[in-house]
């Protein structure tokens, strides 16, 4: 598992620092164009979740997150001796899980209610939905929203743990395969050395001196 963990920690680096920058050098809705519309650095603060998403208040988004982020360590103890690219795909979702998460405890007026920087628009397409569409016709929407670099690290995680799917399943079948051939292996061994031992001598009479028993 601490193979991986330096992937978690360089994305929660990447993202705190880059943070910070944003923090001291842009005022809130400023904007700076990178690469004219299409890339552009613009500070907003998210206290929802990933894409705007709101389901409560701040602070239950934050727990949420937190019991979130426990349970991806939890699991990626579990799969700590598996298929090091389903692994890393895992810490990549879990740096920035975290990286979000210091978000939501410190950059707030009071612990739990903070919100999290974003800074990073990529404006691959805006305008409305056609009307035809059931639910979301004629809603504005803009590809992709402003995000950060935990963002990003989830985001890729999540499409790798998605592409990894079916050659991890492959990796784990082999392994069971060996494990059970392996089990095969040293089954006859095992009864060998369980076995009970061979029957002792018959014991001759001293007074027999052909070793027959009368």
């Amino acid at each position: 598992m601490m193979r991986v963990l330096w992937i978690s920690g360089l994305v929660v680096l990447l993202d705190q620092s880059t943070k910070q920058l944003v923090l001291r050098t842009m005022y809130r809705g400023q904007q700076i164009p990178v690469l004219g519309d299409w890339l552009k650095f613009t500070f907003t603060e998210n206290p929802g979740m990933a894409f705007g998403i709101t389901p409560g208040p701040t602070a239950v988004v934050t727990v949420f997150s937190m019991v979130a982020t426990a349970l991806i360590v939890f699991y990626l103890y579990r799969v700590r001796q598996d298929y090091y690219p389903y692994r890393a795909s895992l810490a990549l979702i879990l740096g920035g899980a975290v990286g979000n998460i210091i978000d939501r405890l410190f950059y707030g007026d009071a612990l739990f209610s903070g919100k999290v920087v974003d800074f990073i628009h990529v404006n691959l397409w805006s305008g409305f939905l056609p009307e035809s569409i059931p639910l979301v016709g004629g809603m504005y929407i803009s590809l992709f929203p402003i995000w950060n670099v935990a963002d990003m690290g989830i985001v890729c995680g999540v499409a790798s743990v998605i592409l990894l799917h079916k050659p991890y399943a492959r990796y784990t079948q082999e392994q069971a395969e060996r494990e059970t051939a392996q089990n095969e292996a040293d089954a006859p061994e095992a009864a060998l050395e369980d076995a009970p031992g061979a029957l002792p001598e018959a014991v001759s009479d001293p007074g027999d001196p052909d070793g027959k028993i009368a």
